[in-house]
């Protein structure tokens, strides 16, 4: 299927709505408490799950998980028990002799799980990284007293590239490994989550989290996302095979013409502005000038950047507060600061802000009649309209 250019982006256009939605930061418990930003918080919560009387009321699930994952990568005659450990957190793994000598300091590990014939040490990290702990030293703290072991980094990406000093050797196991399996049991056990509904709730965000990650959909935005590809005459694609190529072609297609439609807004915002500084040192500055009786404007700036760049300052006299020709990102981001919001505003159109003397914040906007599709045309000499606006937004200050 060949398609035009004008064709695709109205595609990613109508697209837009749904895209934004699923990318868009929804609410997480992890997200807005910020945790898992550091490896105790998670230390925390796998040695929640990880122990076989936890308040999940799970039993030893998690333990047969997350064992089965390490077993998968040990020979058959060094496999490990997969329940009946103790979870211990924060342990010293130097031998006696080393803490009777006390010249190595400690070297923790974040969980450690133990029974009389078998033990595990965890380093807990974002990456597959043992980040300054020795290695070896972890491992004989597993095998000590006879036991079988094993040394795992448990993580949230696996980075091979990070392993050395030994942890090469280590057992890599990822977040989403063992909780994607986490979900698979709680998927097949439903009484489960009907019996426990506030711990399934938080194993579910735990799952969203790390595992599906903020880019997840839900039923509606997925509809809805069907509907544009059915509209926009995309929808055949969904019977194309192998169904990995056309995935991979279409996502490629949508952000090649994506980019280029980010990259033309940028160039329209950009002559929408050298416009509007244009019409504002040849025509605006010396219209405000005759009919203001007090604070003249005495400069025309544009020194912003960032989300307040798409703005024009007007600076009048010592006292007086600036005057602001905003539109586009900025005038979004003005909106949301003024003390009286514009209701439905048209980001379509320019728009003027007020200052307060003190510099602090906009104290009021109004919205004008004048299109960017104008501003980059060409306002005419005797065009009023930005200075009647202007105007009406200083009153008498």
């Amino acid at each position: 299927m060949t398609r035009s250019p004008t064709d695709m982006s109205d595609l990613v256009t109508a697209l837009m709505p749904a895209l934004s939605r699923s990318l868009a930061e929804q609410f997480n418990v992890f997200r807005v408490m910020h945790h898992g930003t550091h490896e105790k918080q998670l230390s925390n919560v796998f040695s929640w799950l990880l122990a076989t009387d936890g308040t999940h009321e799970l039993g030893d699930v998690f333990q047969q998980i997350f064992l089965r994952r390490v077993n998968a990568e040990l020979p058959g005659d060094a496999q490990l028990p997969t329940t009946g450990y103790r979870v211990i957190q924060e342990v010293d793994t130097r031998g006696g002799e080393e803490i009777a000598g006390g010249d190595v300091g400690m070297d923790i590990a974040d969980i450690v799980l133990a029974r009389s014939d078998a033990a595990v040490a965890i380093e807990n990290y974002g990456t597959s990284d043992g980040h300054g702990h020795d290695y070896h030293r972890y491992l004989s703290h597993a095998v000590a007293t006879a036991r079988v072991g094993a040394v795992v980094l448990l993580c949230h990406r696996r980075e091979t590239h990070l392993q050395r000093d030994g942890w090469e050797q280590a057992i890599v196991v990822t977040y989403s490994e063992v909780l994607e399996d986490l979900q698979a049991h709680i998927a097949r056990d439903s009484s489960w989550g009907s019996l426990h509904p506030e711990q399934n709730f938080f194993v579910q965000h735990m799952i969203h989290y790390f595992v599906e990650g903020p880019a997840a959909v839900n039923l509606e935005d997925q509809i809805s996302f069907v509907k544009t590809m059915c509209e926009t005459g995309e929808a055949e694609r969904y019977g194309f095979r192998p169904q990995e190529r056309a995935v991979q072609e279409f996502a490629d297609l949508v952000a090649e013409h994506a980019r280029q439609q980010f990259e033309d807004g940028r160039k329209t915002l950009a002559a929408v502005k050298a416009g509007l500084r244009a019409f504002a040192r040849a025509t605006l500055m010396q219209q405000l000038n005759d009919a203001l009786e007090n604070g003249p404007v005495e400069r025309v700036l544009t020194r912003f950047v960032g989300k307040w760049e798409w703005c024009v300052e007007l600076h009048r006299g010592e006292g007086r507060p600036t005057i602001f020709i905003v539109f586009g990102p900025t005038a979004l981001a003005e909106n949301a600061q003024v003390p009286q919001q514009l209701v439905e505003p048209d980001f379509s159109r320019v728009f003027m802000s007020l200052a307060g003397v003190d510099g602090q914040g906009p104290t009021k906007m109004v919205q004008t009649d004048v299109g960017l599709g104008e501003v980059i045309n060409g306002l005419s000499g005797d065009d009023e309209r930005l200075r009647d606006a202007a105007l009406a937004l200083v009153g008498d200050t």
